[in-house]
């Protein structure tokens, strides 16, 4: 992640911090979806860490929640997650690929995940989800 900050890759990096310790982090990223029609610019959510002590308190939702909604507030239009799909859905995340959106790497359709913040922001365009280079090989 210090790659991604040094570039200036960082759209947005959320800490938690209780007391001195830092207990959660989320950060945002840049990410292209790349079709025939052109190129619509996105985030990407990830990574997204809470300490095991600190771990199913609700903390990681306030991460994911504030994060988006200051996302929104920025004037992004939406963002992909690969992670789990128990998980995200509760944020308004699904499957990319009924959007026909697909992540650059092989990965289960149900793990690759999209949310629209502002209604219509892809216009019905789907394409290649690629992460900014500075992420690397999966």
């Amino acid at each position: 992640m210090d790659r991604i900050r040094a570039r200036g890759k960082a759209t947005l990096s959320l800490v938690a911090v209780r007391g001195v310790e830092v207990v959660g982090h989320i950060l945002f990223t840049p990410v292209t979806i790349e079709s025939g029609d052109g190129v619509t610019e996105a985030l990407g959510l990830g990574p997204m860490a809470v300490l095991p002590s600190h771990q199913r308190r609700g903390l990681g939702s306030v991460l994911v929640r504030t994060g988006l909604e200051e996302c929104r507030q920025a004037g992004h239009g939406c963002v992909v997650v690969v992670g789990h799909p128990g998980y995200y859905p509760r944020f308004g995340f699904a499957p990319a690929c009924a959007r026909g959106v697909v992540w650059e790497h092989p990965v289960p359709d149900e793990a690759f995940m999209l949310l629209e913040l502002r209604p219509g922001a892809l216009g019905g365009r789907g394409g290649i989800a690629r992460y900014a280079r500075e992420f690397g090989s999966p």
